[in-house]
């Protein structure tokens, strides 16, 4: 009784909200963004997009775009995990700011869990913003008292932001499925995530500012100080000598990571890669903000999927899935099973259990995998890739293991839907998400490649019917063979039952 008062009357402490309304500032005349807008005028208006598919081009790209932005840097992120990636991005943007640059930050509040000294350190500074999405505001004080919290609100505290977005100048723009943390851009020693980003720059990233805006201005959205409180005088010097003294000490420790992860300094390319964007029409598709407060199922006229309805109703030829969490539910095996039945070519690539960081998810998908067979539809599920003997050209290795993290949609060769939406009913239904819809058959393509290769019998188990016996064929050594017994550990199998058992494929 005696926790249970002191978590309420923190909640009931927090203080009122004197947010400020702010907006993207426009920067067309930035030495950034002229020349982008003066490309996107020989385009017709047009877009310009690059895939980032490898770990170590995302990283450089959000590196070389804070370095490159003259007014400001609008940063959205579910997760942000400490590690010397991060570090070094946190560096790059306090020069920034110090610059002279705007930075806001809008962090999903589990971002938070062991970051609130460091969010705060930086919101101290007079040109960084930093504000947390559907924070919690009970018993922030220890890991302890925030999952009691989180527990006594579930029924918000499970509603998350989950978007991803990287946007300097209003002129470029990185949208995709990674998070910020070593572990997505190949600096991660046991294990790393398989994943594409998309930089777009031009117009694109004008409507993903006002996705941004839309999300930092709304009532969901509060200030670290508000919800964490003041830093101290001295946080922000702190920080900095931290940076610095960590960031010097991985220079002399992890020599081999750290050179490859600074290269952007001595070999930038953000130059390089905008004489080879591609031009195409797009559309910036997002959740409302205000779709985590509906009580049950969230309006239709609320959610991303309403929008991306339209195009995965039109597809007539072949349909690319590329999804880490995959869960497709009663109406996504319909609308699956249904294109299938009417000779669209369906095909998914996801996790198999051997390699998925989430086995309760593939709890929820399993039950789903015979009947999306019975119908032709093709499933892949991706082995745990091994690190340095990789030598496949699609970045699915590194220093250490990989696992699927990536969220893609390839219609009929044509468009081409990439950000962090994961097929499963947490991304329709509680957390929220942003993405781009590109109308380019050589964007399309060029994603369509990368999603086969990922489905090379190599790197992936086809799975398939035999009977009523489910097989994983699989390539080993340059030998085919096939599996009857599904790959993957005791304690992963036992996650998977119960998460299935218990019925949570609801809220996977």
């Amino acid at each position: 009784m005696l926790l249970f008062t002191l978590l309420l009357a923190a909640g009931c402490a927090s203080p009122p909200s004197h947010r400020q309304h702010s907006e993207m500032l426009p920067a067309g005349q930035s030495s950034l963004g002229r020349p982008i807008f003066a490309q996107s005028a020989t385009h017709a208006g047009l877009s310009g997009f690059y895939l980032l598919p490898g770990n170590s081009a995302a990283f450089r790209a959000r590196a070389e775009l804070v370095r490159n932005a003259k007014s400001s840097i609008d940063l959205q992120y579910y997760i942000v995990q400490d590690g010397l990636s991060t570090r070094a991005l946190l560096d790059e943007l306090i020069k920034a700011a110090d610059r002279g640059v705007r930075v806001r930050m809008l962090l999903d509040d589990t971002t938070s869990d062991g970051l609130d000294d460091v969010l705060a350190a930086l919101a101290s500074h007079p040109n960084i913003q930093v504000r947390l999405f559907n924070p919690l505001h009970l018993g922030r004080a220890t890991g302890v008292t925030r999952g009691l919290g989180r527990l006594m609100n579930l029924s918000q505290q499970h509603r998350r932001m989950h978007n991803k977005l990287w946007l300097a100048d209003d002129s470029a723009a990185i949208v995709g499925g990674r998070n910020i943390g070593d572990e997505y851009f190949d600096a991660e020693p046991n294990l790393n995530f398989t994943d594409i980003d998309l930089l777009g720059m031009g117009p694109v990233a004008r409507e993903l500012g006002d996705s941004f805006d839309q999300y930092w201005n709304s009532a969901l959205s509060r200030p670290i100080g508000e919800v964490y409180g003041a830093a101290r005088n001295d946080a922000l010097a702190g920080l900095r000598r931290d940076l610095e003294r960590s960031l010097a000490e991985a220079s002399a420790k992890r020599k081999k990571l750290y050179d490859r992860l600074m290269s952007y300094r001595q070999h930038p390319q953000l130059d390089n890669w905008r004489q080879q964007l591609i031009w195409a029409p797009s559309k910036v598709l997002w959740d409302a903000p205000s779709k985590i407060l509906s009580q049950g199922a969230p309006d239709p006229h609320l959610l991303l999927t309403t929008q991306l309805a339209p195009e995965l109703l039109a597809v007539n030829q072949e349909l690319i899935l590329v999804s880490a969490y995959f869960v497709p539910r009663e109406t996504g095996l319909l609308y699956l099973t249904g294109a299938a039945d009417t000779g669209v070519q369906v095909s998914l690539l996801t996790n198999s259990l051997e390699a998925t960081d989430v086995p309760a998810v593939h709890g929820g998908y399993a039950p789903y995998r015979k009947a999306l067979l019975e119908h032709g539809v093709k499933l892949f599920e991706l082995r745990r890739q091994p690190g340095e003997d990789n030598a496949f050209h699609y970045p699915l290795h590194g220093s250490s293991d990989s696992s699927l993290h990536s969220k893609a949609m390839v219609f009929d060769r044509r468009k081409v839907f990439l950000g962090s939406f994961n097929f499963d009913p947490r991304s329709v239904l509680w957390n929220t998400e942003v993405g781009v819809l590109v109308d380019s058959p050589e964007l399309a393509q060029a994603t369509r490649q990368l999603a086969l290769q990922g489905m090379s019998p190599a790197l992936s188990y086809q799975v398939e019917l035999q009977g009523e016996q489910l097989t994983w064929a699989t390539e080993d050594n340059g030998r085919l063979h096939r599996l009857t017994r599904e790959p993957g550990g005791w304690w992963r199998r036992l996650n998977a039952w119960v998460s299935q058992a218990i019925g949570l494929e609801r809220l996977l």
